[in-house]
């Protein structure tokens, strides 16, 4: 079993597509899919284009092959990506590692709607720049980031997370002059989602 605690379907080690033409534009313009952007997002953000985006769909989405991304964190909990590719059911989960338990928790999913719990910025950047030696597992720092981004719930962030983010997209191949119009587009979204309360707790607490 490639997730322990994960046996929805037929899960594969998905890390070899990070550096695939077409994977970001699949990935990230996905949060751009609530209409609430004057500009129209396109794939040339992130240095792809339209051709690259539907071949990689194809792998992506495929129901037999279900991609993972796992991005294991030293010293603490870490995260795992998961398409799920269910007929009919297409989406995106979100699971935590924590250590001393043998099992994946998921968290979270993406359905054209994000749900669950989700990461506070700090959070966030702990897991994504703590990579672990794991064999198999997202290594660099950007491409944690921004497999991680959607887990962003909690906007309190402090005024270097848009230029944090921007390198991060210029890293995985977004031209220098599209990344700030990407960054801007994503922030935007995730501020648009409701709010935890302040009785929220994070499932980094161990509640």
């Amino acid at each position: 079993m490639l997730i322990k605690g994960y046996d929805v379907g037929p899960v594969v080690p998905g890390e070899s597509l990070l550096g695939h033409p077409g994977f970001w534009s699949n990935y990230l313009l996905a949060m751009c899919s609530d209409g609430g952007c004057v500009e129209r997002p396109v794939p040339e953000w992130f240095g792809e284009d339209g051709a690259d985006v539907d071949a990689l769909s194809e792998v992506l989405f495929d129901p037999e092959h279900w991609p993972v991304f796992r991005v294991p964190a030293a010293g603490g909990p870490g995260a795992v990506v998961i398409y799920r590719n269910l007929d009919g059911d297409y989406g995106t989960d979100y699971l935590l590692t924590h250590p001393g338990r043998s099992y994946a928790e998921q968290i979270a999913s993406w359905d054209g709607d994000f749900s669950g719990a989700g990461l506070t910025w700090h959070e966030l950047i702990r897991i994504a720049d703590s990579p672990s030696l794991a064999d198999e597992s997202v290594q660099g720092t950007a491409p944690r980031f921004l497999l991680l981004l959607p887990l962003l719930t909690n906007l309190d962030v402090p005024e270097t997370a848009s230029a944090r983010l921007i390198a991060a997209l210029t890293t995985i191949g977004a031209p220098q002059d599209t990344a700030s119009t990407a960054a801007e587009h994503l922030l935007a979204h995730l501020a648009r989602r409701p709010w935890h309360d302040p009785a929220w707790t994070s499932p980094l607490s161990g509640s």
